[in-house]
């Protein structure tokens, strides 16, 4: 009796795990691959109208089958000049505004987590705080301050900083400031979470054996905190690679990135067929530090670190 009883115990275990495990496999393929899936296929398919984009693969004439894959898009893709520097500047300024999201970051995070108990949710409250209004009011927002008679602008001129109104509208340095406001939480609150768990032991312990605050700092803190860090970046940059409305308010013809020359080929060009095949060469250019993070969490846990 007991034995039939654990057998049943353990397989509504298993289907339940099953069933747990199954749910996110489902969404995660109806969400992400098969949609994927369809942008490949327009991307190597001959386009018959704009109304009607995906064309056909298999075609049946005379009692043959007959797959046609058109790689024109990709061969073209390679070539053209255009969509390798619009690729290199999205993974440039990409790059640049993970680099000075860390820098700013990392010490607001660690004063997060450092701070008093009672202080810590009023911290992470303000970090949310720019979630609670419109992504695009925020930065329509830089647009008013960054003019040449914006508000920045009237205030060096009213300090006499400033003789004539700087040009920073529409410049690598509006776009780039733009992308750090916006994406800078997604890089405090995965440090905060690994921060606010590291042991103080550590430190007071290298303390002790007489390391300085800095040596402490680089010897302790950050290689504990590597996890916080790799999760940061890339949560800031894979959406950076992609974006589009901060260079499209922010940016200049100097700043073009690939969201851009996304939406030209959608919607100006009606050329859905090579706007696919950017969208798949770009979606690749993501997977690849997506693979390097999860081979790193693979390693973190294997290592039991």
């Amino acid at each position: 009796m007991n034995k039939n009883l654990m057998n049943i115990l353990t397989l509504r275990w298993l289907t339940g795990r099953r069933l747990v495990i199954g749910v996110p496999y489902v969404w995660l393929l109806l969400v992400f691959l098969v949609p994927f899936l369809i942008v490949f296929k327009i991307s190597v398919t001959e386009m018959l109208s704009p109304v009607d984009p995906f064309g056909n693969l298999l075609s049946y004439v005379d009692g043959f089958m007959t797959l046609k894959i058109k790689i024109s898009n990709y061969i073209f893709i390679s070539q053209d000049n255009l969509y390798l520097l619009t690729y290199l500047n999205s993974l440039k300024f990409a790059f640049i505004t993970m680099l000075l999201c860390l820098a700013i970051g990392y010490p607001f995070a660690y004063f997060m987590a450092r701070a008093k108990p009672t202080l810590q949710p009023t911290l992470l409250m303000l970090v949310m705080l720019p979630f609670w209004t419109s992504f695009l009011l925020r930065i329509y927002a830089w647009k008013g301050i960054l003019a040449n008679n914006g508000l920045l602008n009237h205030l060096l001129l009213s300090l006499g900083l400033i003789d004539a109104p700087l040009h920073m509208m529409n410049t690598a340095f509006s776009l780039t400031l733009g992308m750090v406001y916006a994406y800078l939480p997604f890089m405090i609150l995965p440090l905060y979470a690994n921060l606010v768990k590291l042991d103080i032991r550590f430190l007071e312990a290298a303390a002790d054996l007489g390391a300085t605050p800095w040596q402490t700092f680089w010897r302790i803190t950050v290689p504990l905190s590597k996890s916080g860090i790799v999760a940061g970046s890339m949560l800031v940059l894979i959406p950076c690679i992609g974006e589009f409305v901060i260079p499209e308010l922010l940016g200049g013809p100097e700043t073009l990135m690939i969201g851009r020359v996304l939406w030209d080929e959608f919607f100006s060009n009606n050329d859905w067929s090579m706007a696919s095949a950017v969208t798949v060469v770009m979606i690749l250019l993501i997977l690849l530090p997506m693979g390097i993070f999860n081979k790193y969490q693979a390693k973190q846990q294997g290592s039991g670190i």
